[in-house]
């Protein structure tokens, strides 16, 4: 899996989407117009509904539910994680990212543009809230 970079400062889940699914940030930004999703919404951010709406479209399937993050040998193969968590003025905010496991290797794909590489393994520095298990 590849990362794919964010083109709007509130991008991540329309990113995050597109790695999954091996599409373009254009692409999938498209799709979530198409649907009334918007980078500028902060419900990209602050809920599930937007991005599970996304991956529903491209055929990707989730878990029904989010399960807390307990450690990284815990996740599935590929996960959506919620990191970044944080409250403002009392509604939960996060950063989305993936996660992958794939041929004896894992790593996070992280769409921030302004990071100096977007697939990470530094493990240590990401503090997860929870996930959503991907199912590929």
């Amino acid at each position: 899996m590849k990362p794919v970079i964010q083109h709007e400062q509130t991008g991540c889940a329309i990113a995050s989407s597109a790695a999954i699914a091996g599409i373009s940030y254009t692409k999938a930004k498209k799709i979530a117009i198409d649907l009334g999703i918007s980078a500028k919404d902060s419900t990209l951010w602050s809920s599930t509904k937007p991005v599970r709406s996304i991956l529903k479209n491209l055929g990707i399937k989730l878990s029904a539910t989010e399960t807390a993050f307990k450690n990284w040998q815990s996740l599935p193969d590929c996960a959506l994680l919620a990191i970044k968590w944080h409250k403002e003025k009392g509604k939960a905010y996060w950063h989305w990212v993936v996660y992958v496991r794939e041929e004896n290797k894992e790593y996070v794909l992280d769409s921030k543009k302004t990071l100096t590489k977007n697939i990470r393994t530094d493990f240590g520095r990401i503090k997860p809230k929870w996930f959503i298990k991907v199912k590929i």
